[in-house]
């Protein structure tokens, strides 16, 4: 239905071009039906060539879209990443707090050490033991507690007898 009026429409347009043609060319030779068939030929190419490059202007948007989505998704993928990235750091410094936690309920345990003078770091599983202890056995005692602690990987003991 579209496509007929569409051409009725085309056939009009040519003829009012055909008679207008007719009326301003005199030492024309062809007949009105002649110069019909020329306007509505014109008109047939010159919607063909709007049709082409509308054609290409959706070929031209499709892609600029799927860029534009490719690029989305890059962008995604990166946040990703860096979300992914931020919440194994945060459970490492969870990780590492709840170390220093346990470790320092431990030192409080032992009647030789104060668990409010010995400072308790942890830093990736590494424990750093800092401050004073009463005896050589007493420090050994802290480095042990903090060793088996679970989740420490490393102890690095450097209290001071005395």
């Amino acid at each position: 239905m579209n496509n007929s009026i569409h051409r009725i429409t085309l056939i009009a347009a040519g003829a009012a071009l055909a008679m207008g043609l007719a009326a301003c060319n005199k030492n024309d030779d062809r007949t009105a039906g002649q110069k019909l068939d020329s306007a509505i030929a014109k008109t047939d190419a010159a919607a063909d060539e709007a049709k082409a490059k509308a054609a290409a202007a959706a070929d031209d948007a499709k892609a600029a879209a799927d860029r534009a989505g490719a690029d989305v998704r890059a962008g995604a993928s990166d946040l990703a990443a860096s979300a992914s990235a931020a919440a194994s750091a945060v459970g490492d410094a969870l990780d590492d707090a709840s170390i220093t936690a346990s470790v320092k309920a431990g030192l409080a345990k032992d009647p030789d050490l104060s668990a409010l003078k010995i400072d308790v770091d942890t830093k990736n599983g590494t424990v750093t033991l800092q401050g004073p202890a009463p005896t050589a056995a007493a420090k050994d005692r802290a480095a042990a507690i903090a060793r088996d602690t679970k989740g420490v990987t490393g102890v690095a003991n450097l209290l001071k007898v005395g």
